[in-house]
């Protein structure tokens, strides 16, 4: 008589997931909703800067539409980081523990860079200048952050753990951000040159340096 070797089915609960999901495709409905206009701008952001144009004054980056975007970007990157470590083997499986731990330290690390990067404007008297990047950086990482959550979506629920696509979408989202800082200083040439110690120190000290010691800390780990 064969013997028969009962295997435990482990089934991991996704309503947590689902839930966040929910919420952050909510908030773009909401806000879909409420600035029509001004949404039907944002999703144009990868084909024309209209928008930036339009919303350049520096109270953009502290308003309702700005901070839900920036919700919403919290989420997709953290599930993503968590894709990416799971592809990779760094850890078994998605959990509510380990997204609340990822997206405690990047709301921290976010928080602590802004706040070091008034202390350092309010230094220089860079503070215009300061307020317009970080207007720029966060409304095209908002749009990277909507955008992301879809493909977060199609990842999470298919369960695709091909390390090709991930070190393609890794490598995209880290050439975006240096495209932004491209972009704009091709659009501040003239204040730029007229501080460009100011500048030079202000990208050194809070857009190289905390990303390095990101990569060493993690590395180590």
């Amino acid at each position: 008589m064969e013997n028969i070797v009962l295997i435990d089915r482990i089934v991991l609960n996704k309503d947590w997931a689902t839930a966040l999901f929910f919420i952050a495709f909510s908030v773009l409905a909401i806000n879909r909703t409420i600035f029509s206009v001004r949404f039907a701008e944002f999703t144009k952001l990868a084909a024309s800067n209209k928008y930036l144009k339009i919303y350049k004054d520096n109270t953009n980056l502290r308003n309702s539409f700005t901070l839900s975007f920036l919700a919403i970007q919290l989420i997709s990157i953290t599930f993503f980081i968590q894709i990416s470590l799971k592809t990779f083997g760094y850890i078994e499986q998605i959990t509510l523990n380990s997204f609340i731990q990822i997206i405690n330290f990047i709301a921290f690390f976010v928080i602590a860079k802004y706040l070091i990067d008034k202390i350092i404007a309010v230094a220089f008297n860079i503070e215009e200048f300061a307020d317009a990047l970080n207007l720029q950086k966060a409304t095209y990482r908002n749009y990277m952050g909507m955008m992301l959550l879809f493909v977060d979506v199609l990842l999470y629920y298919n369960e695709i753990n091909s390390r090709s696509l991930t070190l393609i979408l890794i490598f995209t989202l880290i050439a975006i951000n240096v495209l932004l800082y491209i972009i704009f200083i091709k659009n501040n040439q003239k204040s730029i040159l007229n501080k460009l110690f100011y500048f030079i120190l202000y990208l050194c000290t809070l857009e190289i340096a905390p990303y390095f010691l990101l990569y060493f800390w993690f590395k180590n780990i």
